[in-house]
């Protein structure tokens, strides 16, 4: 059984912001949010919240602040607390995309060892994944982010998530 959450409505609705072309309101909605939870706040809504506002930075030093929130806030995160939300969610299923994505911050900012060992930690927890469509775009990422890496690219990935940039 899953119960409402507001919180988690507010962010859905945040992110909503962002990708229908206004990341600045959805970045001061989500920033808002943060204030209002606290650095010992629920670790699903940091967690969630986080991760998404990761996206709306366009600077990879300050999307990399977030995505550590995030890793942070999902290792406080246990399956009990984000089923009660939604009965599918596992925590583990979290890891890929959360590695993934300091993976692509670091390689960005030019630290590919960093960027290689988030990688390396990406790929080992891509079995969680299901054979979905989430799943398969995780996996691809993976793929180009494992690429830019090796070819020392710094550039923005062309599929990287961008909160309606």
């Amino acid at each position: 059984m899953t119960t409402p959450d507001q919180t988690m409505t507010t962010i859905t609705d945040a992110v909503a912001l962002g990708r229908h072309g206004r990341p600045d309101d959805a970045r001061d909605a989500l920033l808002a949010l943060w204030s209002s939870l606290g650095p010992q706040g629920d670790a699903l809504h940091r967690c969630t919240l986080a991760h998404y506002l990761a996206d709306l930075y366009d600077d990879a030093a300050e999307a990399l602040t977030w995505d550590i929130r995030a890793l942070d806030a999902a290792d406080r995160l246990s399956d009990d607390r984000a089923q009660s939300y939604d009965a599918s969610l596992r925590v583990a299923g979290f890891y890929p995309s959360l590695h993934l994505n300091l993976a692509d911050d670091y390689r960005r900012l030019g630290s590919f060892a960093a960027a290689q060992r988030e990688i390396d930690a990406a790929r080992a927890h891509l079995h969680t994944l299901a054979d979905d469509g989430y799943g398969a775009t995780i996996r691809t990422a993976v793929r180009e982010v494992e690429a830019a890496i090796r070819e020392r690219r710094t550039e923005r990935r062309a599929s990287a998530p961008t909160g309606g940039r």
